[in-house]
């Protein structure tokens, strides 16, 4: 039994009770139920059983004195639930109320005993669990007629998920689309459910994947999820805890065919479930927790209970939880919210459900519950009460000292990690079965139509496969498409034996007047009417490689938060992992529509937030996939007439069969660009080099062949799974391509070329393959013109260019820098409620975009040539450019990231309150010598005066001890004298070493395999060493690289095969917000006026092909009719 105290001094023990100098005040008034016959003696001894086991005897007071009569809470549950931390530490506060006594059910009673025999009460706390017998219990309310905290009929609804979901709809609140498929247990094959590969259809209703899949009875909590093939496909099928899972990936895709369900539709919720706890319609406890269906581990705390964190509801939420609170007439309630796309969803009511580990709520809970009592009953029992007034809460504002400035906003741009290379074949096609499907997914509208989804792939196999048995059979029928092209076509669509969008798509575009000739893959003569320009894309895939570069750069990022330097459940970069688990990070992460920087997403998130498991959960709800808008999609088959003009320039230049004039490197390198020239130098004769090139294509196809004709290739597995035929086939395709019919070359197809060279160079370099190192170099300096040439060859091009493919996200990175464009829905961790987090005011929003390197060149353009500074007056952006242009490639995992810190003890209307930071990395290091790598900064550098008094300026706070809030220090221009051309001597991480000093860092400088560079001289950086985190979680390492060996050879944690990442390196680190807000909003000023300027034309153009549509379709439908029918 377990007894009250008035608080003064000691707890009195057993025995206490025995009447030794108490009063009638001193009884103990909360009763914990009986477990064995000495505990019935002991109730009997402390004088409580008359009152609690006697009908007569109550009557017996009523008579006496009702104004010493005490009001009998009752507590009716099982054991397992009446004697629970939270449930004794609320009655215990609730008993101290002075006229109410509680009283506790012993389980043998509720079981064994009839109703007529249990305890009296004024009052009932009863409700349904495991095992409960919830008829005995509305037996005994009508019986005894006490006050119910909870109704007790509505229970048996709470056990039903369909009649949770039918009275929350009546009701209005929002809930998640859904449909309910009931069985028959009988004949559970007799249902009205049709499930596709993607999708499933109940009852008419479609539910694409992701879908949930909910055992209609409530206690059942073998909860699916299953995923799209897209992102891998399979399920995450969730549980009741079992130690430290919630739930377990399993890659079973089909539905469960037996059992009777609820099917609704898939909130993506960034990975966080609200719970929320309601004691009466006007009080709800929120508490976050990370999504049991992320990676299924429970985090739980040095006590083993799991990690939740109070967070703060909006008004809309709290009417939300007063709506449950009365719909099913609980007051004590639990439900689940989900925070998705701006709103609020409820997903699960769970009835009678307290807070667990919270002092503040078993406090507001008693209080509220005792509240409610008395004014219920006090009249009756004739007892003086009134509700007390109280405060209201005294919101908890953060403070800073000194000129240390707080880190507010991190906004990254980042392309995708390591892929396989891409390949594409195009072909025009006129056979109405292709315009068919042009016209059934709406290409009509646009002029253009993308095919990603199994059904649709399907679709296009079909009729490949259709015309090439028409093509078998008949020799002479009218079938215009080239058959080896069907072929090709066929062949790439039945790769993998299953469709994946993730690895194949299919890009239609209408011709009005068919397509020119312009290369070898367009042979045939001219047609006249209109075609359509079939795309098929395969390939591009993220490696092993890819996925690991991406995981590691994540756990490196974490590390430019506050407290980067500290460790946290044996990783480095605390203060993020901190910042996000207590809910004071708002992240969110966009990917584009491509399967590669999805994936590339998924495993960043994996890293950043040191996630478990498979990648498919994590990228269902953590990456949001912003193809709206062209946020950060971009159709690169639809060029700008800019970027068309730019590329047949380049194109003519480029085929001159002699060597580069002074003339040319002003067309081509007209920005002064030190990597461009040093590829113009490297090419001297691009017609000869392009020789040079396909002449080394001829040798790598033939040693590739030779390979295959020798018995002991023929198992050979190359890396990701590749053979020697697909190898073979990729550069048979380059070779036929590259050489045109007219003896010229295709310049298009060099940055394929470098693609697969690069690819090869890196992961099959084990085939010993001659000429490699030549094909890569001069692959290399060709793509090192083109590429980026493409974006724009002068100034003024390429901001044009740029422009036309990120406006949409300048916009949204205007919005990210708004301090004021906050989200009401996020998860923000509640300052009353949390224990143990001193700075419960501070929050960090994070915005992560992953794409492609179309969008990393155009934005870098935009803060090059956009005029954000001058470089004349401004020396940090002078050199800063400088090293910029010596970069001579974006490679995988290219970053560009914007930092936001706030000084509060600035006014607010100040332009120093805000201070914004730019940084970049080049991204991968690639296999070429270190010595020809262009030379940075380092990151976040601050002048050489103020380095003695900041000895450890990048670690903002050490949030693994969470203090009072600290933060960064505001840097001064860097004033650090450099040699020219920046090319990079001796470095350890990102900061060049003197001479002198390199003796002191030889033992490190050796490593050159960490993702930020620790920095040594003048530079000050936030990121920890990640050698010394490898040394110390990971035993197995290979030895360091010898002198003179290539840096590609070695990578992450000592693996081969996956090369790291450059450091970050600042670009300026003294801008102001306003500076860049100003900057940004002339860049959409300018976008804006030039695209009014191009509307009216392409207002005609439109018209025309509308008109051209409807003379098409029409004549198609003559022709279908009478196919001789002319029609001019």
């Amino acid at each position: 039994m377990s007894e009250l105290w008035d608080g003064q001094g000691p707890r009195p023990g057993p025995g206490a009770g025995d009447g030794q100098g108490w009063d009638h005040r001193d009884v103990p008034r909360f009763v914990v139920g009986c477990d064995n016959d000495e505990q019935d003696i002991y109730q009997m001894e402390t004088g409580m059983n008359d009152k609690m086991f006697q009908e007569e005897d109550m009557e017996d007071d009523d008579d006496e004195s009702q104004s010493e009569r005490q009001i009998v809470v009752g507590v009716c549950s099982m054991m397992k639930k009446s004697t629970s931390k939270p449930m004794t530490q609320i009655m215990e506060r609730l008993s101290k109320f002075d006229y109410i006594d509680v009283v506790i059910f012993p389980e043998e009673v509720i079981l064994e005993e009839p109703v007529e025999k249990w305890p009296l009460c004024d009052c009932l706390i009863s409700f349904h669990s495991k095992g409960f017998p919830l008829d005995k219990a509305v037996e005994y309310a009508k019986l005894r007629n006490p006050l119910l905290i909870n109704d007790l009929n509505m229970q048996y609804f709470i056990q039903d998920r369909r009649e949770v979901y039918r009275i929350l709809q009546e009701e209005g609140i929002d809930l998640p689309r859904y449909a309910v498929l009931n069985r028959d247990p009988d004949n559970p094959e007799e249902c009205n459910l049709v499930e596709c590969e993607d999708h499933v259809e109940v009852n008419g209703e479609v539910f694409p994947k992701p879908f949930v899949e909910k055992p209609v009875c409530a206690e059942d909590h073998n909860v699916y999820i299953y995923y799209p093939t897209s992102a891998g496909g399979g399920s995450q099928r969730l549980f009741r805890k079992i130690g430290s899972r919630s739930s377990v990936y399993s890659p079973e895709s089909s539905v469960r065919k037996t059992g009777s369900y609820i099917y609704e539709e898939f909130m993506p919720t960034d990975g966080t479930d609200v719970k929320v706890y309601t004691v009466g319609p006007d009080y709800a406890h929120a508490e976050a927790r990370k999504s049991p269906a992320l990676d299924g581990k429970v985090e739980r705390d040095s006590e083993g209970k799991e990690i939740r964190y109070p967070v703060m509801l909006t008004a809309m939420e709290k009417l939300v939880a007063r709506k449950v609170c009365l719909a099913f007439k609980q007051t004590v309630c639990g439900f689940d919210l989900l925070r998705a796309n701006g709103h609020s969803f409820v997903c699960d009511v769970n009835g009678f459900s307290f807070v667990k580990n919270s002092m503040k709520y078993y406090d507001d809970c008693a209080k509220v519950l005792g509240n409610i009592v008395m004014r219920e009953l006090a009249p009756q029992f004739h007892i003086p009460w009134s509700i007390p007034l109280e405060a209201e809460d005294i919101p908890i504002v953060p403070t800073t000292s000194g000129t240390m400035m707080e880190l507010r906003c991190v906004i990254a741009i980042i392309r995708h990690g390591d892929r396989t290379p891409k390949q594409k074949m195009k072909m025009e096609v006129r056979h109405p079965l292709f315009f068919d499907l042009f016209d059934k997914y709406g290409g009509y509208k646009s002029g253009k139509l993308k095919l990603k989804n199994p059904k649709q792939l399907q679709e296009v196999l079909d009729i490949a496969r259709l015309l090439l048995v028409e093509l078998g059979q008949h020799n002479d029928c009218e079938i215009e498409e080239k058959k080896s092209k069907l072929e090709q076509l066929k062949t790439v669509l039945e790769m993998y034996g299953h469709f994946s969008g993730i690895n194949r798509k299919v890009q239609l575009t209408y011709l009005r007047n068919g397509q020119p000739k312009a290369s070898s893959e367009e042979e045939d003569s001219k047609k006249d009417g209109p075609s359509l320009l079939l795309v098929l894309k395969w390939g591009g895939e993220l490696t092993p490689a890819g996925r690991v570069q991406a995981e590691e750069l994540g756990r490196a990022f974490r590390c430019m938060y506050p407290g980067g330097q500290g460790d946290y459940a044996g990783f480095p970069g605390c203060g993020l992992l901190r910042l996000h688990s207590t809910y004071r990070h708002d992240l969110k992460i966009y990917a584009s529509d491509e399967g590669r920087v999805q994936m590339t997403a998924a495993a960043f998130a994996k890293g950043l937030l040191a996630l478990e498991g498979e990648l498919t959960p994590i990228l269902v709800q953590m990456v949001k996939s912003a193809n709206m808008n062209g946020l950060l999609d971009s159709d690169s088959d639809s060029l700008t007439g800019c970027q068309q003009k730019v590329k047949a320039r380049l194109h003519e230049i480029m085929q001159k069969d002699q060597e580069f004039t002074p003339e040319d490197y002003q067309k081509l390198a007209s920005t002064g660009s030190p990597s461009l020239v040093n590829s113009m130098k490297i090419i001297e004769n691009p017609v000869k080099t392009c020789e040079k090139v396909y002449g080394l294509i001829q040798s790598l196809t033939s040693q590739i062949r030779r390979r295959l004709e020798d018995p002991k290739s023929a198992d050979l597995q190359l890396y990701h799974s590749e053979t020697l035929e697909l190898m073979l086939q990729r550069w048979s395709k380059l070779e036929r391509d590259f050489r045109m019919k007219d003896g010229r070359y295709d310049i298009s197809k060099i940055p394929d070329i470098y693609d697969c060279i690069k690819y090869d160079s890196q992961h099959n370099a084990s085939l010993g393959l001659e000429d490699t190192p030549e094909l890569f170099r001069l692959s290399r300096a060709l793509a090192d013109i083109v590429i980026p040439q493409e974006y724009g060859i002068s100034k003024a091009e390429k901001l044009d260019i740029a422009q036309a493919y990120c406006v949409p996200l300048i916009k949204k990175i205007q919005l990210d820098l708004q301090r004021t464009h906050e989200d009401e829905a996020v998860n923000k961790l509640h300052p009353l409620y949390s224990r143990g987090v001193m700075s419960p005011g501070r929050h960090v929003r994070t915005r992560l975009y992953f794409t492609s390197e179309s969008h990393v060149h155009s934005l870098l353009s935009i803060f090059r040539y956009g005029g954000l500074l001058d470089e004349e007056k401004d020396q940090q952006w002078k050199r800063a450019m400088d090293y910029l242009s010596a970069v001579s490639e974006l490679n995988y995992m290219t970053q560009i990231v914007i930092m936001l810190y706030e000084d509060n003890n600035k006014d607010p209307s100040s332009e120093e309150r805000f201070h914004v930071e730019l940084h970049f990395s080049p991204g991968v290091k690639g296999c070429e010598d270190e010595e020809n790598v262009p030379l940075g900064f380092g990151f976040r550098p601050a002048s050489s005066e103020n380095e003695d008094k900041k000895p450890n300026q990048g670690s903002l706070e050490d949030l693994s001890q969470d203090q009072t809030d600290q933060a960064l220090h505001v840097s001064e221009p860097i004033n650090i004298q450099r040699r020219s051309p920046m090319i990079r001597s001796r470095k350890a991480g990102s900061m060049e070493v003197p001479v002198y000093s390199v003796s002191v860092l030889a033992v490190d400088s050796s490593l050159c395999s960490g993702l930020f560079g620790a920095s040594t001289l003048g530079v000050s950086c936030s990121a920890p060493n990640l050698r010394d985190y490898v040394r110390t979680h990971h035993h197995h390492r290979k030895p360091p690289l010898s002198p003179g060996s290539l840096p590609c050879q070695i990578g992450f944690e000592g693996c081969s095969m996956v090369p790291s990442i450059y450091p970050l390196e600042t670009l300026h680190n003294l801008l102001s917000l306003k500076q860049v807000e100003e900057f940004l909003n002339r860049v959409c000023e300018s976008s804006n006026e030039a695209q009014a300027s191009t509307m009216k034309g392409e207002a005609a153009v439109t018209t025309v092909l509308y008109i051209l549509t409807l003379h098409f379709k029409t004549k198609y439908v003559i022709d279908s009719i009478c196919p001789n029918n002319l029609i001019n």
